[in-house]
């Protein structure tokens, strides 16, 4: 779809659309600008010496920007039984419908102008309910991220970049944009229907090409309705499609939205170079956390070293971060550590020290390869403040969700060469979901060897008790060592070492051959 395709234009496309049963639009019809006038044609009242001019009718401003939304709504929601299901649900949890007002309110409006600006229903502001809750964090089973859920190869389709430092898909301005890019790219491959667009959204364009096809072949309809898709994605339109319905009919519903304003909200900064988010947030006269949640594409302290360096800023807090930015070298905007080298250290160790990665040290400083001497000395970025004063970096992040209890006792596993999420899990008696979940992984994400997993057991052995220190240990079997030797020594049974290491029982353990086991180091036999 062209983007100076009209509002009006494109209601009466969608008016057309098999999926859309011919549905009449409605009443008002849409317009790109929630407050433009609609005009009322002069009425003749058969009197040629009395003609009335024609009366103009101006619409009173929308409130805030959920009745913006609801002015302009154009896709029908059908009565049928998959809509009623989740529109039931919302009107039963009233709750839900108020945190997501509450999280959509710093980016509903940007939003909601990247839609008008291309002519698109405006239904398509309302996706980030049914993706992510409007939670700018989410992290899916699907390994999706942000607002809009790209995945990593759809986000780099889309032009979302994906790095160490930052992640496009999280950053709302830029998904935004991509997001509405991916959909008129699969409304124009789609015939030209939304309800088909939407669906592959959510599963791709070759399954609802491939459903079209089958349905074709049979001789029954091809509406979207009458498709054989995955369960998701038959859950998933419909739902879009209740959450219209809601936001439309909230009053009615005795639903409670809050209140978005109807005005500009944020400001798009480029701040031209790296900048560490303490600097910029001081520059703003906010908190750094206020900074980030705004901007949640930044993985860590500072933007990346080769861009984007875009911020979002309240629009009251723009001018003062422009005037203290042009006051500021690009040269002052990260702090460097020059670090000489001792013996023994590593471009690994370094860089885990100072919370960077073994690139950026090699980058900076020109080092092919990981070759490091003693004496030499080494520019190192690093944050302005102390690593817990980020609280929305990833590291951050990460550390709250693995503290954040589950049950009893909480093993931390270091990953090892030929470890995998399936395998841990099943170590452990937990589901893959479950320990994906606790360490902020999708169940199909790879793991790599020292990555630091945390795993949540309510029970480990028979002897545990609330006092105990749990930890993991690797262990070297010497000569003479049986499974119940090991048991008794560790105060662990020998179902949980057989369980641990995948052992066959029956087998005798060789000498040097290593084990992993989860002991209360208060109870190990000396």
């Amino acid at each position: 779809m062209k983007k100076s395709l009209s509002a009006l234009s494109l209601a009466l496309l969608l008016a057309g659309c098999q999926s859309l049963g011919g549905g009449e639009p409605e009443q008002d019809n849409p317009v790109t600008n929630a407050e433009a006038p609609l005009t009322a044609e002069p009425v003749d009242q058969g009197n040629d010496n009395d003609e009335q001019e024609a009366q103009e009718v101006v619409p009173a401003p929308a409130k805030d920007v959920w009745e913006r939304i609801a002015r302009q709504m154009t896709l029908e929601v059908p009565d049928n039984q998959r809509v009623n299901k989740f529109r039931k649900w919302y009107k039963a949890n009233p709750r839900h419908i108020e945190i997501i007002s509450e999280r959509a309110d710093p980016y509903l409006y940007l939003i909601v102008e990247e839609v008008e600006k291309r002519g698109l229903p405006i239904e398509l502001a309302l996706l980030p309910v049914v993706e992510s809750s409007f939670d700018a964090f989410a992290y899916s089973h699907g390994a999706a991220a942000g607002l809009w859920q790209f995945t990593s190869p759809m986000g780099k389709h889309f032009g979302l970049q994906q790095n160490w430092w930052y992640d496009g898909r999280r950053d709302v301005a830029a998904s935004t944009r991509a997001a509405m890019d991916m959909m008129e790219y699969l409304y124009n491959k789609l015939d030209h229907n939304w309800l088909y667009a939407l669906a592959a959204y959510n599963t791709g364009e070759g399954r609802v090409f491939r459903a079209i096809k089958r349905n074709k072949a049979k001789g029954k309809p091809t509406d979207f309705w009458s498709l054989d898709l995955p369960s998701e994605t038959e859950r998933y339109v419909p739902q879009l499609l209740a959450v219209a319905d809601v936001i439309r009919n909230a009053e009615e519903y005795g639903l409670d939205l809050k209140p978005v304003p109807n005005a500009p909200r944020l400001k798009e900064i480029d701040a031209g170079s790296q900048i560490d988010l303490a600097l910029a947030a001081d520059m703003a006269d906010m908190s750094v956390a206020d900074l980030h949640k705004l901007n949640p594409g930044y993985n860590r302290w500072a933007t990346a070293p080769d861009g984007p360096h875009t911020l979002l800023l309240p629009l009251d807090k723009a001018d003062g971060f422009i005037t203290a930015l042009s006051d500021t070298a690009s040269t002052e905007r990260v702090n460097w550590l020059r670090y000489k080298i001792k013996p023994g250290d590593s471009l690994g160790v370094i860089a885990k020290k100072y919370h960077t990665r073994i690139g950026i040290i090699q980058s900076v400083n020109g080092i092919d390869g990981n070759m490091i001497r003693a004496g030499q000395h080494l520019l190192i970025p690093v944050a302005a403040k102390d690593p817990e004063l980020y609280p929305f970096s990833a590291e951050q992040r990460l550390a709250r969700k693995q503290s954040k209890k589950r049950a009893n006792y909480k093993i931390e596993h270091t990953v090892k060469s030929g470890d995998s999420l399936w395998t841990i899990a099943r170590a452990n008696k937990v589901k893959v979901s479950q320990l994906a979940s606790w360490n902020s992984l999708a169940p199909k994400d790879t793991i790599r060897p020292g990555q630091k997993l945390v795993i949540w057991v309510n029970r480990i052995s028979k002897n545990e008790d609330k006092t105990s220190v749990m930890r993991q240990i690797s262990y070297k079997v010497r000569s003479g060592d049986s499974l119940a030797r090991i048991a008794k020594k560790f105060n662990v049974t020998v179902t949980d070492l057989v369980r641990w290491n995948q052992l066959d029982a029956k087998k005798y353990l060789q000498p040097g051959q290593k084990m992993t086991l989860y002991v209360d180091v208060t109870k190990i036999s000396s």
